[in-house]
């Protein structure tokens, strides 16, 4: 039977990698993002580079919960089981915490964008998880998850709050047949990083994330990658 990948916000950078190799080994594709036409192109790609393959796609926003909910009632709505499940939507905002908006709102919306979302998405896949032979949740946090950064302000506080919800779920299904991995990318060439003056290859390659990624879930059952941590050979940037 065909497997399925979740790849949340994969239009582009790291979501996109994940999905090209998946669909590379054979996979139903299903992904969503907050731009339709961003998906479109996405799709068009996809289906020129692998004519068989399945692409399902949604246009959501997946801080707000009422497009959280709709994506997965879109995923379930499509039948068949989850097999992988990859967090993957987020946004950085550069900045201190002394100088976020005086209503608290950078904050807020940092955490609705890089933790919420994925809090929501794997609460309502659950449920589908559990009931499956075996499945695996990967969370892209980063090493902004481990050591705060300059500038790293309301960001850095979500991503290590996300790499805390991984944590946790690892330990509460550590006796179920979900597999949890946290990914801790450092620097990784991306939409984000376009018209920084360095050589392209002082960054992580997004093709090298998602090929760790396929590797660790190709594992046996009896093995779990817990922290996949990846940074530039030259250190962090």
């Amino acid at each position: 039977m065909q497997k399925t990948i979740v790849v949340t916000g994969g239009s582009k950078g790291i979501g996109r990698a994940i999905l090209e190799r998946f669909a590379r080994a054979g996979w139903r594709l299903v992904t969503c993002a907050r731009s339709a036409e961003d998906l479109d192109a996405l799709r068009t790609d996809l289906e020129q580079q692998f004519p068989d393959a399945e692409v399902q796609a949604l246009p959501a926003d997946l801080s707000k919960p009422n497009e959280a909910r709709r994506f997965v009632d879109f995923v379930l709505g499509l039948g068949g089981d989850v097999d992988v499940l990859v967090n993957n939507a987020g946004s950085f905002v550069p900045g201190r915490l002394q100088d976020d908006a005086a209503d608290g709102s950078t904050l807020r919306d940092m955490l609705a964008v890089n933790l919420l979302s994925t809090y929501d998405v794997t609460r309502g896949l659950l449920p589908q998880l559990l009931a499956q032979p075996a499945a695996h949740i990967f969370t892209m946090c980063s090493t902004a998850s481990l050591v705060p950064y300059p500038n790293g302000g309301s960001y850095g506080v979500a991503k290590f709050a996300l790499y805390g919800l991984t944590k946790n779920l690892r330990e509460e299904l550590k006796l179920t047949n979900v597999r949890v991995t946290a990914v801790l990318p450092g620097a990784t060439y991306t939409a984000s990083w376009e018209g920084v003056e360095l050589p392209r290859e002082r960054f992580i390659r997004a093709e090298d994330v998602a090929e760790a990624v396929f590797s660790t879930w190709s594992l046996s059952p009896q093995a779990v990658v817990e922290e996949l941590l990846i940074r530039p050979q030259l250190g962090d940037i």
